[in-house]
């Protein structure tokens, strides 16, 4: 039986003011950048659930029965508010559950979590992803640094694998270049299996939380950090898949 993973984040919304000589009016435009994610996982041994960041602040688990409904929960560019502050709290100051609490105690209890970066992954742009010194953070193979933690790499970066380990199994490198990711460290006790050249901080790194396993990919999944030329990769797929069976491992259901 196929497993189930949630995808949370990974969409966002922009408005724009169009000025056309003495008139203007304004527009406002729906991204996501899970689509080819999405795609090369459709086929194959998992089920995968994309809960955009606007739903994800209502219909987010709030319990760690409801986090086990999958086999794995990936964080990708989703700030610690939106899963803080449900609108019953947020609007109505009512007591709602911890749901980064019950992220770490999922981990905990055997289950797979992954942070992929962004702008709102780890400490993110001017801080705002807010995930330091959080359970979420608890369970993760890196800390987060306590200042906005982006590191733009305009020029472009080729990862160096520094460490055999599964969720690298059958990609040959050099692999494409990325133009970006989050600063973080790696934990003593955490496994580094990929890093930044010259700067030597951790591009992918796995850890252990009680009977869970953690992953932390630091680049993006899809633009701007993350650039065609990587994603059109044939590595591409293989990487997310490995890394999806290493954070599931011997969570078979049924």
């Amino acid at each position: 039986m196929k497993k189930s993973v949630l995808l949370a984040g990974e969409s966002w919304t922009s408005t724009a003011t169009h000025v056309k000589g003495f008139d203007q009016f304004a527009s406002v435009t729906y991204h996501t950048g899970a689509e080819q994610f999405l795609a090369l996982l459709s086929q194959g041994d998992y089920v995968v659930t994309h809960m955009p960041s606007h739903d994800a602040q209502t219909h987010f688990p709030q319990t760690v029965e409801g986090l086990q409904a999958y086999d794995a929960i990936i964080l990708s560019d989703i700030g610690a508010n939106t899963l803080l502050l449900h609108p019953d709290t947020w609007a109505k100051s009512q007591r709602t559950p911890n749901r980064l609490k019950a992220l770490r105690d999922y981990v905990d209890a055997g289950g797979g979590l992954m942070m992929i970066g962004g702008y709102l992954s780890f400490q993110g742009i001017n801080g705002s992803a807010r995930f330091r010194n959080t359970p979420v953070e608890e369970v993760l193979p890196v800390r987060c640094l306590p200042y906005d933690d982006r590191v733009e790499v305009p020029e472009g970066f080729t990862p160096a694998c520094v460490a055999s380990h599964p969720v690298i199994e059958g990609l040959t490198e050099p692999w494409p270049h990325l133009l970006g990711y989050n600063e973080v460290e790696l934990k003593p006790d955490a496994t580094l299996i990929a890093e930044v050249p010259g700067t030597h901080h951790p591009l992918l790194a796995a850890g252990q939380y009680g009977k869970g396993r953690t992953l932390a990919w630091t680049s993006d999944m899809s633009v701007h950090w993350l650039p065609p030329e990587f994603s059109d990769w044939n590595g591409y797929a293989t990487l997310w898949r490995n890394c999806l069976d290493w954070l599931t491992e011997g969570r078979g259901k049924g």
